[in-house]
């Protein structure tokens, strides 16, 4: 009989192990007993039947094969054995055990967190039946665990027995540290995890001059926020206190980071702790802060914007700082965010991203060790605001990730004063990265040493597996939302909890001066300096101040004129050899029958006119890159186009392989980057925004699939793109392309929402077109691209017009001339027209093509191809070319209370001469844009046209 000191199950164990390598490799009596059916098993050896089960389950969960229930007998004979072994000799009583110690590894593993001290006010964690050892006795005595070889536990702790191991995960698991891992779906992840925290290796004890330093930098942030509430009562700071922990938390991120070759880290986090990380990560100034807070009371204490600026309040400003780590130097970036508290989260990737490219290939390759974002979430805005979950949705997409974000949720344990049974419908603010697989670190916020060990093994497994991670540091908020605010009346009882509660400062201090690393003294000192310091700051810049500066209302340009002449024209050698190329496929190659008509058409378009919209954009594209400017395309299904228009990146029709001519030009020196985006709008909006402001050399596109889902994008729209430039100086050249026209799709799918964008447009912060032909849509792209003065631009682009031959364009419009933001009636006589009918996109193509225009020669139609800025002289000039005018009409397929008409107004009747009037066409106002009936579309479509020709 095999009896080693008792323990059949090790042996078993081992047996069995050797079996799933190689069954040949068994006494064959074993292999016979593996290789029977599970129900003679359980008949014959019913403990042993049970380890089995285990032992494979484990196997499976360490990421082996796992041996099916029954085995068929090997094809060939093993070799005999030496000597034969009967069947074991199995202690029922050790296999229950074993059953039931894998049991509870696994529940401590899954549901530890549930029992982990996290909160540092004290309340009791919650537990669960499954952690608690005594349901499992008599199966799990301590004498029981004492016979039981932690090997067969596969836990990562030391020790020899489960005995010896499983008091040690539980402390692991359950201390101030948790870990939720058990729900991420890759394996080899998941092993990784466990080894990673079950052998302790992140979790490192300080020395003791690291805890120095430890407790040196809780007292400058501890310091900081005190400093200013004493000097400026009343006034907001949105204090870190409760979560004070978080600034050396980014300290050793940063220094991980640059260990591993970042060049720059990009921050995003909303108002909470901003001042902090300001002024202690970012490196920047106390006396530019104090500037600041005194910049509140007077005037004198800021500069005036000469540039027309109206900058922002404090805890909403970016800033970009340095720091020598061992590893060399590394630059942060902390981005500007307006009070919408998450919707910098996607800006920060776009960022990142721009960092991580190298737009020198042909592809644009990112380089995920470059650079490294960090986002600071809320916890009542993590799980409540949906461009979260847009922008975790972007984390493993190829045109879009950046090799792993850093997700700090700094939580307070309420919103504003909304308790999270009222804010979310998950256990934790964190529980939505749990769909995306991201493993989720727990850490109470007043254990620092913890949590700098969260952030070791965060960086580790991004490193490893160039993904997401998230730390929930859980702490409080010392005072209210903000300091003028009072928490006591709505949550009295946590309030009064927080007001005995000891910093984490003086707790660590404590702590230190008890493990005699430094005296007490020393730590009161080290408060004195910091105040100090802050003083002398404060002292000096208030010796700064002269007489104040009265306020300035300026409605100039921001900060430049955007006048500039840019040449957009292309030689026609150049578009020919460019055409040429693009329409030059690998020989292996096969295009879609149809496509390839398609595409054949584009090889006479040249010579014989008809450069439809995706050509003479193709040509745009292609001519930018052999200039050597970087571009990037992306949005709802733009590789072809919504309406099939576009093909920029082929697929063959046989094997499914893809190919981009654009990426693929012999003489391009530029990265052309295009991808299909997910079908979002907040978050890749964002993305692309933060992209080209960190990119402003690259004409960085993005494209709705109609024009009106940009309203899912609108935050990003007002609060970055259209404000960015006079709240920050921050601009970009990022070009919207928004599918506009009327041609009976219904509400949905007729309006980008013109209105919106000429509301927000002032002081030149952006440009609007809305272009009738495919040249004027290719220098409009050029120029965009080559223009030295950056804005956003906003394109209401054509459906119908995409393959309309009437907008169809010559080579020679290509290669000579530029963008026009009027065009006036090629065929009117000016002595007849007695009226100008000025309009602006798809519209020009109905009136002229309705019946009552062949006989209207006293009608001139006018185009408006730029709205914004807005054309004065270019307007000016059309309207007196004709001597008899007597009337202007603005004619829109919009209703009154949309479209162009109500912003350009003022433009129109400031240009009329004496005695030309000024009427509207158009619909009538409406709450939706417009029909819902092909019919009844039709209908209206005709009144607005005659009306405007009659």
């Amino acid at each position: 009989m095999h009896d080693v000191d008792g323990l059949n199950a090790g042996f078993a164990s081992a047996i069995l192990e050797q079996y799933l390598e190689n069954p040949e490799a068994v006494p064959e009596e074993w292999r016979k007993l593996f290789e029977s059916g599970s129900s003679e098993l359980v008949a014959t050896h019913p403990g042993l039947a049970r380890l089995v089960e285990l032992l494979r389950e484990e196997q499976d969960g360490n990421g082996q094969a796992a041996a099916p229930a029954a085995l068929p007998a090997p094809a060939a004979p093993p070799a005999p054995a030496e000597a034969p072994s009967p069947a074991p000799d199995v202690d029922e009583d050790l296999l229950g055990g074993v059953a039931a110690a894998v049991a509870l590894v696994r529940a401590i593993r899954t549901h530890g967190h549930l029992a982990a001290h996290l909160d540092p006010l004290g309340s009791e964690p919650v537990g669960d039946p499954a952690l608690e050892a005594e349901r499992l006795v008599p199966k799990l005595t301590p004498e029981l665990q004492a016979r039981i070889p932690a090997s067969l536990l596969r836990v990562h702790v030391e020790g020899e027995t489960a005995a010896a191991v499983l008091p040690r995960l539980r402390e692991i698991y359950c201390g101030t540290i948790a870990y939720e891992i058990e729900h991420i779906s890759d394996h080899e992840q998941r092993v990784w995890l466990r080894a990673a925290i079950e052998s302790g290796q992140y979790r490192r004890p300080l020395e003791p001059e690291e805890k120095k330093r430890l407790l040196e930098r809780l007292t400058e942030v501890e310091g900081f926020e005190r400093y200013l509430r004493r000097a400026f009562l009343g006034q907001k700071q949105f204090s870190i206190e409760g979560i004070d922990v978080m600034v050396p938390m980014l300290d050793e991120a940063i220094d991980l980071a640059s260990e591993e070759g970042a060049h720059k880290v990009v921050f995003g986090m909303a108002h909470r702790g901003r001042l902090n990380v300001l002024a202690h990560v970012l490196g920047r100034p106390y006396d530019s802060i104090l500037r600041e807070f005194e910049g509140e009371r007077t005037l004198e204490a800021v500069a005036s914007d000469p540039e027309g600026g109206t900058g922002d309040v404090k805890y909403h400003l970016g800033a970009e700082g340095s720091r020598r780590t061992e590893a060399g130097e590394i630059t942060l970036t902390l981005a500007s965010n307006p009070s919408h508290l998450e919707a910098v989260d996607p800006v920060v990737e776009g960022r990142t991203r721009a960092e991580q490219t190298d737009r020198s290939t042909r592809d644009g390759y990112a380089d995920w060790s470059v650079a490294m974002p960090v986002l600071i979430h809320g916890d009542a805005a993590f799980p409540a605001q949906g461009v979260v979950a847009e922008t975790l949705n972007l984390s493993d997409l190829s045109g879009y990730s950046t090799g792993g974000t850093l997700h700090l949720i700094a939580n307070n344990q309420i919103g504003f004063t909304t308790d999270p049974a009222d804010g979310r419908s998950t256990r934790y603010s964190s529980d939505l990265a749990k769909g995306f697989d991201t493993p989720i670190v727990h850490v109470n916020a007043d254990d620092p040493e913890a949590a700098l060990a969260a952030v070791r093994l965060a960086l580790a497994f991004r490193r490893r597996f160039c993904t997401d991670v998230v730390i929930d540091l859980v702490g409080y908020r010392r005072y209210g939302h903000n300091e003028q605010d009072e928490p006591a009346y709505t949550q009295p009882l946590m309030a009064a909890r927080i007001e005995r509660q000891p910093s984490v400062r003086e707790q660590y201090a404590e702590q230190l001066a008890e493990e005699g690393v430094l005296t007490q003294e020393e730590a009161d000192g080290l408060s004195s300096q910091v105040e100090a310091r802050l003083k002398e700051a404060h002292e000096k810049l208030r010796s700064t101040f002269g007489e104040a500066m009265p306020a300035v209302a300026y409605e100039g340009r921001i900060p430049a004129s955007t006048d500039h002449e840019i040449v957009t024209e292309v030689a026609s050698s150049r578009l020919r050899a460019l055409n040429d190329e693009l329409l030059t496929f690998p020989e292996s190659f096969t295009v879609h029958p149809k496509l390839a008509k398609q595409l054949d058409r584009r090889r006479t378009a040249l010579d014989e006119g008809g450069i439809d919209w995706g050509q003479a954009e193709e040509l745009a594209y292609g001519s930018l890159l052999v200039e050597g400017i970087p571009v990037r395309l992306t949005g709802q299904d733009t590789e072809r186009g919504t309406f099939s228009h576009r093909h920029l990146v082929l697929h063959d029709a046989e094997n499914g392989e893809v190919y981009t001519p654009l990426q693929s030009l012999r003489e391009s020196a530029a990265s052309f980057e295009v991808h299909n985006s997910p079908l979002s709008e907040a978050a890749c909006v964002g993305f692309e925004y933060g992209y080209s402001v960190a990119a402003p050399e690259t004409l960085v596109l993005w494209e709705a699939q109609f024009g009106d889902f940009v309203n899912g994008a609108q935050v990003a729209v007002d609060q970055f793109i259209v404000s960015g430039l006079s709240k920050w100086g921050q601009t970009s050249r990022l070009t919207l392309l928004l599918p506009h026209g009327y041609e009976g799709n219904g509400p949905e799918h007729s309006s980008a929402r013109l209105e919106r964008f000429l509301q927000l447009a002032a002081q030149e912060n952006i440009r609007i077109a809305n272009c009738t032909t495919a040249a004027q849509h290719f220098h409009l792209l050029r120029r965009q691209a080559l223009d030295p003065s950056a804005r956003p631009l906003v394109v209401m682009t054509p459906k119908g017009l995409l393959r309309l031959k009437e907008a169809a364009s010559r080579l020679e419009e290509l290669s000579d001339g530029s963008f026009r933001p009027v065009l006036p009636d090629p065929e009117a006589s000016p002595e007849k027209v007695r009226r100008l009918v000025l309009c602006s996109g798809k519209i020009y193509y109905d009136l002229e093509g309705h019946e009552l225009r062949r006989d209207a020669d006293w009608v001139a139609i006018g185009r408006l191809e730029q709205l914004y800025p807005f054309p004065v002289v270019a307007e000016a000039e059309l309207i007196e070319s004709f001597p008899n005018l007597g009337e202007l009409v603005w004619a829109q397929e919009e209703p009154q209370n949309m479209g162009a008409w109500r912003s350009i107004r003022h433009r129109l009747e400031g240009a009329l001469p004496e005695g030309v009037t000024l009427r509207f066409v158009g619909r009538p106002w409406r709450a939706s844009p417009s029909e819902g009936y092909p019919t009844a579309h039709l209908r209206e479509q005709d009144r607005i046209l005659r009306e405007a020709l009659s």
